[in-house]
């Protein structure tokens, strides 16, 4: 456990309504766009609470095999491994599973009696079932607008859990957050937000993901250790967003005139 908080700045009402779902042992849904601080919420809820935080990023090939666990060859015996999902079950702890819509169906499948009244997870090679610990608590993430139609949770998961959306903060909440995480100057911190702002709203780019709060924390460490502010903002915010040469090149001269 940290002994300091991570730096997390509140938007709304979340603290307080993820304090509730702890209490009532409910699991949390976090939607919004990669960057937002979702992942940085919940590293920061886990430590205001107490608990172990164990975060797993979910891509299409995580199976329920690598949550819940599996049979290892150790020396000459074959041994049951705990996985992560498990562990948090016994321990309870929080677990985080970060992009859950990226995994596969069967994963949706396991978590399900978690997430509802039963609060168990059935481990079919072990024909056991366990019960969940007092603290244990399910959360998960994923970005509803990124490839619209692939990739989405069906309702049946939905409902399982209360949600909240994050979003963009607004831009002097964004720059305090630049300057909170990364020491840099509060000029060039509204100065890069600026930049983020004018990127998002040039929706004809046809950009799959916009510019993030992280993107823009990467590009003020690079300014704040001393690179300089145009060819920072180049490598952390324009060539991450596109690998399009035309479209490159228009976001570096929009910027260097930001900048």
């Amino acid at each position: 456990m940290q002994d300091q908080a991570p730096y997390y700045h509140q938007i709304g009402k979340e603290i307080e309504v993820f304090e509730h779902a702890y209490k009532n042992k409910i699991s949390f849904l976090l939607k919004g766009p990669t960057g937002t601080g979702k992942s940085r919420f919940i590293e920061y809820m886990a430590h205001k609470l107490d608990k172990k935080l164990i975060t797993i990023s979910c891509h299409e090939e995580t199976s329920s095999t690598d949550l819940v666990g599996r049979y290892i060859i150790k020396g000459t015996e074959t041994i049951w491994s705990d996985g992560p999902l498990t562990t948090a079950i016994k321990e309870g702890a929080i677990i985080y599973l970060d992009e859950i819509a990226e995994a596969r169906p069967d994963v949706i499948v396991a978590i399900h009696s978690l997430t509802d009244h039963r609060r168990e997870l059935f481990i079919d090679k072990l024909g056991e079932t366990v019960k969940a610990h007092e603290d244990f608590m399910l959360v998960a993430s994923f970005n509803p607008g990124y490839q619209k139609g692939f990739k989405e949770l069906k309702p049946s998961t939905r409902q399982r859990f209360i949600a909240t959306a994050f979003a963009y903060p607004d831009a002097k909440i964004e720059a305090d957050i630049l300057v909170n995480e990364t020491g840099v100057d509060k000029d060039i911190a509204k100065k890069l937000v600026n930049i983020a702002t004018k990127i998002r709203n040039l929706t004809e780019l046809g950009l799959a993901e916009t510019v993030s709060t992280r993107l823009l924390v990467d590009a003020a460490k690079l300014i704040h250790s001393g690179l300089p502010k145009r060819l920072s903002v180049e490598v952390a915010i324009v060539e991450p967003l596109t690998d399009d040469l035309d479209v490159v090149e228009a976001l570096k001269d929009l910027c260097n005139l930001m900048i």
